[in-house]
């Protein structure tokens, strides 16, 4: 689970409710009127742009990609070293038998044409268009929320324009006019928030998500291709530590050292 996430969404709920208990009763800031207006007219907004199914689609893909934390690359590493091992002492055939226990579909796949003899750049040419193919389906979620996230003020303000003619529409009544003018305001409020709070910062997660898969499979790529050019297990592991961070390279050499021991 992202603990990032989860905790930016309950302490910023909590330090709005705070603020807001501080400044008075919180139920000045409930009004459901203005709540279907923004966030009714927001999914009304968001159905009109897209299909349904990718709206439905990518609320499935953001809970997964919330609940399942950052990738971490050093396993992925590993295993790819343990191939290159395999295939350079007993030939790139005998990867075949490993190809059903590997549940990465896009690994999988490469290894699979490889063993099959396929020329270096194909397999390079049709892992890179896979890999370009995910960017473009995974754009749309993203394209997704930042629309909610636009729709948000804009129906908030909407509401807001709402409100007012129905105020001025009360103009001979002055003392009602503050009360009114405090209800008209609350659409603003729940557009900005809905925005804000959840919305722009969900689009960032997700395209944070998508740069980290791109980068893990560009590294998987860069480990097929060494391990179909013959590469020795040493030299794989050259070629795929420039995708980790410097902390993971520091431990993968303390790891070593202790094998070593």
């Amino acid at each position: 689970m992202d603990l990032g996430t989860l905790s930016g969404v309950i302490f910023g709920s909590v330090l709005l409710l705070w603020a807001i208990m501080m400044g008075g009763p919180l139920m000045i800031f409930i009004n459901v009127p203005s709540m279907l207006v923004t966030i009714g007219g927001s999914i009304c907004a968001l159905l009109i742009t897209f299909p349904l199914g990718k709206v439905k689609s990518v609320f499935g893909a953001t809970k997964k990609t919330v609940f399942s934390g950052s990738l971490d690359l050093v396993p992925w590493y590993t295993m790819l070293i343990d191939l290159a091992t395999i295939a350079r002492r007993d030939g790139i055939l005998a990867l075949e038998e490993k190809i059903e226990a590997i549940t990465d579909d896009f690994l999988r796949r490469g290894l699979q044409m490889i063993v099959d003899g396929s020329p270096a750049d194909a397999v390079q040419t049709i892992m890179e268009m896979e890999i370009e193919n995910m960017e473009a389906r995974h754009s749309i979620g993203h394209d997704i929320w930042k629309s909610l996230g636009n729709y948000g003020p804009a129906f908030g303000m909407i509401g807001t324009l709402i409100g007012l003619v129905q105020m001025l529409q009360n103009m001979s009544d002055p003392s009602k006019l503050g009360s009114g003018m405090a209800v008209a305001l609350i659409t603003t409020f729940y557009g900005a928030l809905l925005a804000n709070l959840f919305c722009i910062p969900l689009q960032g997660k997700l395209e944070q998500r998508t740069a980290e898969e791109v980068h893990l499979k560009k590294m998987l790529l860069a480990g097929i291709l060494a391990i179909q050019s013959g590469d020795s297990p040493r030299m794989v592991g050259e070629k795929l530590e420039v995708y980790l961070t410097p902390a993971q390279r520091a431990a993968n050499i303390d790891q070593g050292k202790g094998k070593e021991k």
